[in-house]
């Protein structure tokens, strides 16, 4: 084993299941794991089965990038099952919704 691996500065390991869960809106939680110094972020939403957000879901400042880890997300536009990667452009738009339930990886390269 190689525990010096561990020492590295900025070397990090957070446990899903241990990171607290804020709700963003009635069945759609987020669980907040890592910010970066530049302020990139890592974080897995839950979306419960027949939720959507209320509107628009603007990538500002940045682009979003969204792996789906579990069920079948739907941007407003089209169903992506598990397996699936999104990346969203700095100023694109959509509406996250899912008839099924599932949880997302997204991550914000630049907060």
């Amino acid at each position: 084993m190689h525990s010096e691996i561990l020492a590295q500065e900025g070397y990090t390991a957070v446990s899903v299941a241990e990171s607290p869960t804020r709700e963003l809106f009635p069945g759609i939680r987020v669980r907040h794991l890592w910010t970066g110094p530049s302020g990139a972020s890592a974080n897995v939403l839950e979306m419960d089965a027949g939720t959507s957000w209320p509107r628009r879901d603007v990538h500002e400042p940045g682009p979003e990038e969204v792996y789906v880890v579990a069920g079948t997300f739907n941007d407003g536009a089209r169903d992506y099952p598990a397996g699936t990667f999104l990346h969203a452009p700095a100023g694109s738009w959509h509406v996250p919704g899912t008839a099924t339930g599932c949880t997302l990886f997204v991550f914000y390269p630049e907060g």
